[in-house]
């Protein structure tokens, strides 16, 4: 029972940068923008977030509970919303190919992280290729004291940290507001058909900067909390993984419904970590990190073959909108 219980506990952890990234990449999609650079925002967003912390953990001797988690957050937030300015500029204004720059902002993002990584990790004098911000951590991870008093129940819903609610919060907002309010029946309009929206007096090139913007501001707070929660404060190069190509798998597993993304990340997390736990051989071991991927190709299969409308993407999701062609 308890190895169950470590499982699905560390399955949450696993999948809470996953629900940040698939939050963000499904208000981007919605909107019609198909951003392939989730994957680099997530890591501008968490080295963003690392350089704030950096920086304000070696300032103070002692860490201020509010100013260590403002001050990452912040910094995480406007790099993400820099990064993903570049990818709107590109795309919506300059009309380039989406999938070549989204491509294109991934590798950036990555080349950008490991790049100030590197300098943050020699700066820092560290002997080992890393930085620790100890410290900040240790607020991000903070969970309620009274959780591990209510047994299995505290230990499975209540001993987190905050970032792991606040991922669901989002996730659940993004989904109301993208069915029950007016801005999001005008966002899905300029998602399915541009031209119709625009000739019933909705400003496409607004909504698309201001979903692209925000999704990747939600994405880049996945980043943020895979260093600062998850491992803890520490900070390597190439550490973060495939996680962000995961998030935007499991956009298609989630049927582009944010609300179905929160079980969608938990599962795919506890799949992620799955090999850990089963003790299989090293030959195995890439299949079953491979089971994320097989199932979302399943799921896109299905989805194909019932053709149901409801499941189906933003019918002009990756094209960009020429007004002059209306």
């Amino acid at each position: 029972m308890n190895i169950v219980i470590a499982f699905l506990h560390r399955a949450i952890l696993q999948g809470t940068p996953l629900l940040f990234g698939s939050t963000g990449e499904i208000i981007t999609e919605k909107s019609g923008n198909l951003n392939l650079g989730i994957p680099g925002i997530m890591y501008i967003g968490a080295i963003s977030g690392v350089i704030g912390g950096f920086f304000y953990q070696n300032s103070t001797i002692s860490v201020n509970p509010f100013l260590a988690i403002f001050i990452p957050l912040l910094c995480s937030l406007v790099g993400s919303l820099l990064a993903s300015l570049l990818y709107c500029f590109l795309t919506i204004t300059l009309r380039a190919n989406q999938n070549v720059t989204g491509l294109a902002l991934t590798t950036f993002g990555i080349g950008f992280g490991n790049f100030f990584g590197g300098s943050l990790i020699k700066l820092s004098g560290a002997d080992v290729p890393s930085i620790a911000l100890t410290r900040v951590a240790k607020v991000f991870k903070t969970s309620l004291p009274f959780a591990k008093q209510l047994g299995i129940f505290g230990e499975l819903f209540l001993n987190y940290g905050f970032m792991v609610y606040l991922a669901i919060i989002l996730a659940v907002i993004a989904a109301f507001v993208l069915n029950k309010t007016r801005i999001g029946l005008h966002l899905r309009a300029v998602g399915e058909n541009p031209a119709t929206a625009d000739a019933a007096g909705i400003n496409v090139t607004k909504y698309r900067y201001c979903a692209t913007c925000i999704g990747g501001m939600i994405a880049g707070l996945g980043g943020l909390y895979y260093v600062m929660d998850y491992t803890n404060g520490v900070w390597s190069n190439n550490g973060f993984g495939d996680r962000g190509w995961l998030a935007i798998a499991l956009v298609i597993f989630a049927i582009w419904r944010p609300a179905l993304a929160i079980p969608a990340s938990y599962l795919f997390g506890g799949l992620y970590i799955l090999d850990n736990y089963l003790h299989v051989s090293m030959q195995l071991q890439p299949i079953l990190q491979m089971l994320p991927y097989v199932v979302t190709v399943v799921v896109l299969v299905l989805i194909s073959i019932r053709k149901k409308r409801e499941n189906q993407p933003p019918a002009s999701l990756g094209l960009n909108y020429f007004r002059e062609e209306r």
